[in-house]
């Protein structure tokens, strides 16, 4: 193979154990590999993905192709490449892949490029660029685009407002909308690897920390629970009441970031909106605060505003930069603003994408029986998919659940009985 751009093809072997232990822990999207090596439901497909290079994405990757979709990877971060498996899907399945952890923003749309130049029938995106580039830069592909999926809240949000303007031109899964997606990756995937990412890239102690978690959807809720869970003193700030409130009743101190900032230790955001923490947050803090992302794009802090206020700064540790401040003080960014649970840690565990991934697998499925049907627009995965998906994997996990009895089930759909 020759069309492809990793760092180094002779890691191959050790990216190839790191994709095998993962699948140990992915049951669910092993059974549906096995299924589309039987049916090959994509046969003849070409299928550009624009996704986290990770084990677990190997593995999606892999059930894909046994399916007979013609595939090309590339990565929707910067700093969330696994060299190793990137060489591993080139060199031992023959899956071209553009990536390369640490890649400079003109190589990540070089790439993005790259796979676009495969002229898909199916995108999958985690981050929606590889579908906003199409209708930004290579509108000549949308007549060969059948459908597409998209993996994280951020992408839903860019492509529910592409929607909403009328600019959207074809299908799209939201994918993380599925309860099994952003119920159990977004709370206890995100919320233990958040806290991975921040401990290996700065190996401090968060017992008796003040953590402020900036955000309580799925993915605040499961980092605050488990920074709670590490004995830190754990801060929420918010701006919908109803998740404020939420956080409150859950034993959360909640609190504007204004004054959040004076008092916190450790900063991360979790909202898919910009400069959550900004220029205002950054003259209160504490000296030697850390700050850190785990939202998907690098926007969430104002990262232009700390430079500004800054003398100079310095890598001190991998992942970790320390801004020398005009007044003195020093602030610690982790992982230059970018999602720190795959910038400096592995993401989510392999259990949880064992989900997700499933999701992508089906969604992408059902998206192409039922393309003729579809309008562009944003759809949400079935709810009887999405039960499918939390039977198999709870069969995997070797827990069993009751059933209706006929009489519970009719009680259920009539309105006859009463007190």
């Amino acid at each position: 193979m020759s069309n492809y751009d990793i760092k180094n093809p002779k890691v191959a072997d050790g990216g190839r154990h790191r994709i095998d232990w993962a699948e140990q822990e992915m049951p669910v999207l092993r059974q549906i590999h096995e299924r589309f090596k039987k049916e090959r439901p994509f046969k003849g497909l070409r299928m550009s993905a624009c996704l986290h290079v990770t084990a677990e994405t190997a593995n999606l990757m892999r059930a894909l192709q046994a399916g007979g979709a013609e595939l090309v990877l590339c990565a929707s971060n910067p700093l969330s490449t696994q060299d190793d498996v990137a060489a591993s899907l080139v060199m031992h399945d023959e899956i071209p892949v553009y990536a390369i952890k640490g890649e400079d923003n003109e190589t990540y749309y070089k790439h993005i490029k790259a796979a676009l130049d495969h002229k898909p029938h199916l995108t999958m995106d985690d981050g929606a660029d590889l579908v906003s580039t199409i209708h930004k830069t290579r509108t000549e592909l949308l007549k060969d685009i059948v459908v597409g999926t998209e993996e994280t809240t951020t992408g839903v949000i860019r492509l529910k407002a592409m929607a909403k303007d009328g600019m959207l031109k074809f299908p799209i899964m939201a994918v993380n909308d599925a309860m099994t997606k952003h119920f159990f990756d977004n709370r206890y995937g995100t919320g233990q690897s958040t806290l991975d990412g921040i401990v290996r890239a700065t190996n401090i102690l968060l017992a008796g920390k003040t953590f402020v978690v900036s955000g309580y959807g799925w993915c605040g809720k499961g980092l605050a629970s488990r920074a709670r869970g590490m004995g830190a003193n754990v801060i929420v700030t918010e701006i919908d009441p109803l998740a404020a409130l939420e956080a409150v009743m859950d034993g959360f101190r909640v609190m504007p970031m204004g004054d959040a900032a004076k008092v916190g230790d450790i900063f991360c955001t979790v909202t898919g909106n910009k400069n959550v923490l900004d220029g205002e947050d950054f003259k209160v803090m504490k000296d030697g605060a850390i700050i850190s992302n785990s939202g998907h794009f690098n926007v969430e802090i104002d990262i232009p505003a700390l430079e500004a206020m800054s003398k100079g700064k310095r890598h001190v540790r991998e992942f970790v930069e320390t801004y020398d401040l005009k007044d003195g003080r020093k602030i610690n960014l982790l992982g230059e603003g970018r999602l720190i649970n795959l910038a400096s840690a592995e993401g989510h565990p392999a259990s949880v994408m064992d989900m997700s991934f499933a999701n992508q697998a089906l969604g992408a499925e059902y998206m192409l029986k039922n393309a003729d049907k579809l309008k562009p627009d944003v759809y949400t995965i079935p709810v009887d998919v999405d039960r499918e998906i939390a039977r198999l994997k709870l069969e995997a996990m070797g827990v069993k659940v009751d059933t209706l009895t006929t009489e519970q089930d009719k009680y259920l759909n009539s309105w006859e009985e009463g007190t």
